[in-house]
């Protein structure tokens, strides 16, 4: 997938969990959730802006693990609202496979890019 395309999924990706912590109750369990939603599945595509405009291989791999760990948590605290009963799962179950297949394909980057690094 090129630059653009992931850039596009990545912010899609956070404007639906924008919308999606919209929908969360409000009460004090469900506040941290999505407040922590709300950090981690924005910030998916923030650090890969940034890894984008890393300065060297090193620095790319280090910002795409960062990218990395936030699409892990989103997918973590979306779960939790899933089975806490906070939000139905057919409304969470498409985000969650989208945080997956961007996961997948960030740790794919980051095996690709260790590869060329070792080759050189």
């Amino acid at each position: 997938m090129d630059e653009k395309t992931f850039k596009e999924r990545t912010k899609a990706f956070a404007l639906n969990v924008i919308r999606l912590t919209e929908g969360l109750p409000r009460n004090r369990a469900a506040d941290v959730m999505a407040r922590q939603l709300l950090r981690s599945g924005t910030s998916v595509g923030a650090n890969y802006r940034a890894a984008c405009r890393g300065k060297s291989a090193c620095d790319v791999i280090a910002k795409l693990s960062i990218v990395e760990e936030e699409a892990d948590e989103a997918d973590y605290w979306m779960e939790l609202s899933s089975d806490g009963g906070f939000i139905a799962a057919n409304k969470v179950d498409p985000l969650r496979k989208e945080a997956g297949e961007l996961l997948a394909m960030t740790v794919a980057s980051i095996k690709t890019l260790r590869s060329r690094q070792q080759k050189n």
